[in-house]
Parts: structure tokens; sequence; C-alpha cells
């Protein structure tokens, strides 16, 4: 008597062998991103992305401070401001974290108003965080001047150890960028809400695409990302 063999290979089909199906199944949008948006999920790709930058530039900046034999300046004298006679340490930096805490809060509501196409009050919103984020950058512009008035350079520093001078503006660098480019951003978005282009679907100016009030949330996660990179920044160079 003959057994049945079930010994027959598997074929699969040529267009998800080897890498090209690894492509195809993210591609598809059918395996990593079943239900979520295309733009969102380029969005988060793109934050973890610069997690990756960021995380790198504060652990130079451990191992620069760990290792340079010369003192590390003092954050509370280096940034301290002169109300009066008296220097209140780090009174600057306390200012610009509020603001810019307080404006995740304004694009938080934005993001809601925007789902409840309620148009005005999602202008609005939109438009103080763009005017919070530009005061953020203004604030840091003068922390700079000062800094640069003081002598501070990417070469040397007259506060103790010459890497502070490099790490500093290249980290805050870095991440006034990153607000710059948002708040750009913010200001084109509140334009776009307050005529109504994502209510009547009208295409955008520099791609022909239409887009809804999903592009606010997709905004709005770049904004919380950008807040969040602070707070790790002002942890690590101005409290420690």
């Amino acid at each position: 008597m003959e057994e049945s063999s079930s010994t027959e290979p598997i074929t699969i089909p040529p267009h998800i062998k080897g890498n090209k199906g690894v492509a195809a199944d993210w591609s598809s949008d059918q395996k990593a991103f079943k239900g979520v948006p295309w733009g969102k999920a380029m969005m988060w790709i793109f934050l973890v992305s610069d997690t990756f930058v960021f995380s790198i530039f504060l652990i130079s900046y451990m191992t620069v401070r760990k290792s340079t034999k010369v003192e590390w300046p003092n954050a509370s004298e280096v940034f301290a401001l002169h109300v009066g006679h008296v220097s209140v340490p780090l009174l600057l930096i306390a200012i610009m974290t509020f603001i810019l805490i307080t404006s995740s809060g304004t694009m938080a509501m934005a993001v809601k108003y925007g789902y409840e196409k309620k148009r005005i009050p999602c202008a609005i919103l939109i438009l103080i965080t763009a005017i919070f984020g530009a005061s953020f950058v203004g604030m840091q512009a003068f922390e700079w001047t000062k800094l640069i008035q003081e002598g501070v350079r990417p070469w040397d520093n007259p506060f103790g150890a010459p890497q502070f001078g490099a790490v500093f503006f290249m980290v805050t660098g870095f991440h006034g960028t990153h607000v710059t480019i948002g708040v750009i951003f913010l200001f084109i978005m509140a334009r776009k809400v307050w005529r109504g282009d994502f209510d009547t679907g009208r295409r955008g100016f520099f791609t022909s695409q239409k887009s809804d009030y999903e592009a606010i949330e997709i905004m709005g996660l770049y904004w919380h990302f950008v807040d969040l990179v602070w707070v790790f920044i002002f942890a690590f160079f101005y409290l420690w």
C-alpha cells in the first residue's frame, strides 16, 4: 500500500521573494502600517531617526564633559541674567522652557479643534504656538549673542573647559534649527486652516496633493518631539 506524501515544495510567488518581498510587504501598507496613514507613519520614522541623532549629541556631550581634565563651567553662573544689581541664575532658560512647554499645550488644543473642524479656534491656536516658538528662537539668539560677547567660541571658553562652546553651539543650534523649521510650517498651517483649505480640499502650494486636518496632527507630532528634546537638553546642559 502506497503512503501519500505531502512533501511537495511550497511555492512562493515571485513578487515577494527575497529583499523585494520585504520591500513589498512594507510598501503595501498591509503588514507594518496597516490602518496607519502614510503621512503619520513617515513622520514617526523621521522622529525615530532624529531621536538617534539627538541621542548621539547628548552622549557625546556627556563623554566630553566626563573626559576633560579642565573644570566644566558652572551653568548657574554662565547662563545668569542681571536684574538690576541681582544676578538671577538660569532666568532666561526657565522662561524659554516655560514658553516651549506651554506651546505643546496650545498645539494639542489645535489638533483637537482641527478634528472637530472648528477652523477659527484651530488657526488661532496654531498661530499662538508659532508665536511661542518664534519667541523661543529669539531668546536663544539673545543667549547666543550674550555668550559670544563674553568670549565663548566653539574653540575657546573663558569660563573653563574649551569644549563647552563647541558642544553648546552644536546641540542648541541643532535644536534651534528644528524649532525654526517648525515655526515656519506652523505659520503655513495657520494660514491654510484660516483660509479653509482643509475644508474645501484645496491643493497645496508645494504639492498637488489634497490634505485634511490630519496634517495638523502630523505637525503636532513634530512639535511635541521638539519640545521633548528640549527637556533633555535643559536637564543635561543647564541643570547638570
